[in-house]
């Protein structure tokens, strides 16, 4: 990641030389699963410096009910699509991302593109590294000893639920059946992802409704990567075409 971080900072894409700019519309960046809004202050600034407004998430660690984020990050969107007079757009790591789906199945008035960077759209828990999911299993621990505002059983039984089949249940039951939900056509949709990625399986980054981009970064890089900057910049600009098949960024 150090060295995506180098490679990022002495390029001309960070000064925002040679991207396609902005409009100053706004963007909401929402980071990936146990981290906050500052895993994403380099890619903010650089959005800033290319034109765009952006906004923070107001998440300070990415681990709680699935649900309830999604409550209060509505409020967010539509708040900022108020204040601007335009729909938001949205751009979410990892985790960040599949809140960013399920916001625009539920306000695709207010949501005028997600872009998604290694979020695990169409994953089971097989296709995550298994250390994300000894930390998904602590955090849960957690939660039972009595620490608030976490993953919790109920996020679990509702997962299970999605993943078998079975009879809905638990706290997050709707933002499942929001996660398989089509989204408007209006509302444009890309998801990059890496073969690299080391975290996320790469094809579970590819939702059939998505543009798919190819990138080369590290999972925890995606946020300070030189080739993802280059794609985010053009998608955050013009009509955002689903793939047919998977892309190879150029």
């Amino acid at each position: 990641m150090a060295g995506e971080v180098a490679s990022l900072l002495t390029s001309s894409v960070w000064r925002g030389s040679g991207v396609e700019q902005g409009d100053g519309a706004p963007v909401l960046l929402i980071p990936g699963f146990l981290a906050g809004d500052e895993s994403l202050f380099m890619m903010s600034r650089w959005l800033r410096r290319i034109g765009y407004r952006t906004y923070g998430s107001g998440i300070r660690s990415n681990i709680g009910c699935s649900e309830k984020a999604i409550g209060e990050l509505e409020e967010k969107v539509i708040e900022l699509s108020d204040r601007h007079g335009r729909p938001v757009s949205i751009i979410g790591h990892s985790r960040g991302g599949m809140f960013g789906r399920v916001l625009a199945v539920r306000n695709p008035d207010r949501v005028d593109r997600v872009i998604t960077l290694g979020s695990p759209l169409v994953a089971s828990m097989e296709d995550i590294h298994g250390l994300v999911r000894f930390q998904i299993r602590g955090v849960q621990r957690a939660q039972r000893l009595g620490a608030r505002s976490l993953i919790a059983g109920g996020c679990e039984e509702s997962w299970n639920a999605y993943r078998f089949g079975l009879e809905p249940v638990g706290c997050c039951t709707d933002f499942w059946t929001d996660m398989d939900d089509r989204l408007p056509t209006r509302v444009g949709f890309a998801s990059l992802y890496s073969r690299s990625d080391g975290v996320i399986h790469w094809r579970a980054c590819l939702d059939p409704q998505a543009r798919h981009v190819e990138v080369a970064s590290s999972h925890c890089g995606m946020g300070v990567n030189r080739d993802v900057y280059e794609q985010v910049a053009e998608l955050m600009t013009g009509r955002i075409v689903a793939s047919v098949r998977p892309l190879r960024a150029a």
